[in-house]
């Protein structure tokens, strides 16, 4: 014990400590929503990770997203927004399902989808962080400037992820309570 604080990098502990507990961290939960402007984040560049075009019911009032079977949205018009679903992740690791809308059924492009899609495919191949910018009318994207370590993705398959991020809320049948609630029927 004599000396052993006289350096005290031999005490420092390997930062893949977390590794040798001995422990499995559990993807039990997973957000289905933009990124927060404070956060770069990456999008996995593999098609098997994005689902398009997907059907997406967005509650403003709970922020909840609702994933629609094509079926159910056959029977729900203009309730539901036609987007992207890309499996994204931030710098400290966690995944969130990033939808980005599509253009509307009259093909009119919206500048803040369009800057969000865009921002989406950069993410593809280099950290980004996304700004709405209201002035602008759409997001600005910003690309760090470090060269940061590539993400660590899961091994969790996309659709595994996805039956996380929507546990509870995805709409496939008429007396789903979201489409009674709809339908003033509850």
């Amino acid at each position: 014990m004599e000396g052993l604080f006289d350096d005290l990098t031999a005490l420092k502990l390997d930062q893949s400590y977390a590794d040798m507990v001995g422990v499995k961290k559990v993807l039990n939960t997973v957000p289905v929503n933009k990124p927060n402007e404070q956060d770069f984040v990456r999008v996995h560049p593999a098609p098997a990770c994005r689902l398009s075009p997907a059907a997406l019911i967005e509650l403003k009032d709970d922020s909840e997203s609702y994933l629609v079977t094509p079926t159910m949205a056959a029977n729900l018009p203009g309730e539901f927004s036609p987007c992207s679903l890309y499996l994204a992740i931030n710098r400290q690791g966690v995944l969130r399902v990033w939808p980005v809308k599509l253009p509307g059924p009259d093909g009119k492009i919206n500048p803040w989808h369009q800057s969000a899609a865009e921002a989406a495919e950069r993410a593809m191949t280099c950290w980004v962080r996304v700004t709405a910018n209201r002035s602008l009318g759409a997001y600005e994207i910003f690309e760090a400037t470090g060269s940061l370590p590539e993400p660590v993705w899961p091994e969790h398959s996309f659709p595994e992820i996805l039956k996380i991020a929507f546990r509870g809320r995805v709409v496939d049948s008429p007396d789903h309570p979201l489409v009674l609630k709809l339908q003033g029927q509850a």
